[in-house]
């Protein structure tokens, strides 16, 4: 939903009614943050997909259970907290044992990966929705935010970026691709992976996180934002895959990796300070990384091409409405 989905969020919601003293962040970042005790934050994530809206209406049922849980690990991997619970409110149209069975397997499936405990939830009849609300915990203090960052931080990613976005577009038949780029572009769309070890490797590393579910462009905006900031993007760094690369054309994979959804990558800031700690931390935990900006005084974002400023037309992925 991007823009507009924080213009309702900001409108009807962010600021409104009793405001308790133990609510560190409300809405507003990737996670709230609920002080349980003197040490520990209890950071809460939730998370709506709906059929035709979040994702085509053919998509397998493990898919779409994989996905559904693994996109709100993702919000409490970019505050740096351990996944602990997980309660799922569930709409369907009918009870269909065989999609059950396949959907049931994959949430079990994720939560057992990342040590995750299914606590409760509710079924009702209606339109197919899935509704995960996910609970971890943060070391007071250790929390990542998206708004620490600063003038000459450097901005870094995990992972690749656009496959997610270009494997919508072969599964709605948008592009082509040869069978082994498209099955592991669509897979990248299903099967999105929490970057939750290099989450908790990020605490005291990075000075602002966030996950990328709307597009690079959009999720930088955020941080930007939050940090009074603006940003230089080094376009030739951005990690693109192999697939990706040899699916489009250069310009159409920049446009992919800017404003595709659904990448769930960590996008982070780090000072100059940090950057030895950071690549020590995220080789200890296997998750490749790369440097792909700096952030300056000022606001919004220049796209460099190897030095040269580049004007390009970039808007964040929109989920569509009815």
């Amino acid at each position: 939903m991007a823009s507009r989905e924080f213009a309702l969020i900001d409108s009807y919601f962010k600021g409104k009614g009793h405001q308790r003293k133990d609510v560190v962040l409300g809405i507003g970042d990737d996670c709230a943050l609920l002080a349980v005790s003197d040490n520990t934050l209890l950071a809460v994530t939730t998370d709506t997909l709906v059929a035709g809206v979040h994702f085509p209406e053919n998509t397998p049922a493990r898919a779409i259970g994989h996905k559904a849980v693994a996109v709100n690990l993702s919000d409490l991997a970019a505050m740096g907290a351990e996944a602990a619970w997980l309660s799922l409110a569930l709409t369907l149209p009918e009870a269909d044992e065989a999609w059950l069975a396949e959907f049931s397997a994959a949430v079990v499936e994720v939560c057992d990966y990342y040590g995750v405990t299914l606590v409760g939830g509710d079924t009702t009849r209606g339109p197919l929705s899935i509704t995960i609300t996910a609970q971890g915990k943060i070391p007071t203090g250790k929390q990542l935010t998206r708004g620490g960052a600063k003038p000459g931080d450097w901005l870094f990613v995990t992972g690749t970026l656009g496959d997610a976005a270009l494997g919508l577009a072969l599964v709605q038949g948008r592009e082509q691709a040869s069978s082994d780029n498209r099955e592991y572009l669509i897979n990248r769309l299903h099967y999105p992976t929490p970057r939750l070890a290099a989450g908790h490797s990020l605490r005291g590393i990075a000075s602002a996180a966030i996950d990328i579910s709307d597009g690079l462009a959009a999720d930088l905006g955020h941080i930007l934002k939050a940090s009074h900031c603006g940003a230089n993007l080094f376009m030739e760094r951005l990690p693109l895959s192999k697939a990706l690369s040899g699916t489009v054309s250069q310009e159409a994979a920049w446009q992919l990796a800017l404003a595709g959804g659904d990448d769930y990558e960590l996008l982070f800031t780090v000072p100059e300070a940090q950057k030895g700690a950071l690549d020590t931390a995220l080789a200890h935990c296997g998750v490749k990384h790369n440097c792909i900006g700096q952030l300056r005084g000022g606001e919004g974002i220049s796209f460099l091409d190897h030095g040269q400023t580049i004007e390009l037309d970039v808007h964040g992925y929109e989920h569509s409405w009815s």
